[in-house]
């Protein structure tokens, strides 16, 4: 096996170790757009540390994770359940939540119009700061 494989076979098994966790606290409905009755996955916050942590870990279904990892394909619309999620307790959640709407805002004013009502902690201001969507 390639070194490239073994690193992401023991990354996938560290961040499995959050999983029962993950599950409790999302208590299985997707932590950003709240959908329930779905397939969910971990799902990494950038900046992405070397070792996994738990607080940048979210559990989400497909439809978020598929558009978070291609913004390219982001659904307007399905983004509007963002009102909710920028309030989150989970700071993963409410940062990604910022940054898609940071993302949105260039052509949606609903989004714009949410960004202005966020307050956001000194440190999830610059966690916003470190990632943006699309950015390699």
């Amino acid at each position: 096996m390639s070194k490239g494989r073994d690193k992401h076979q023991e990354r996938h098994h560290d961040l499995s170790m959050f999983g029962k966790d993950l599950v409790r606290r999302c208590g299985a409905h997707c932590e950003l757009c709240n959908a329930s009755g779905e397939s969910l996955s971990i799902y990494e916050v950038p900046p992405v540390a070397a070792e996994p942590s738990y607080e940048h870990c979210l559990m989400v279904c497909e439809t978020c994770k598929e558009q978070v990892e291609r913004p390219k394909r982001l659904d307007a619309n399905h983004w509007r359940c963002l009102g909710t999620t920028m309030w989150s307790e989970v700071t993963a959640a409410k940062v990604t939540a910022i940054v898609i709407l940071n993302h949105l805002a260039k052509n949606e004013p609903w989004a714009q119009e949410l960004l202005e009502q966020a307050y956001l902690q000194p440190e999830e201001t610059e966690w916003i700061a470190q990632w943006t969507l699309g950015a390699k």
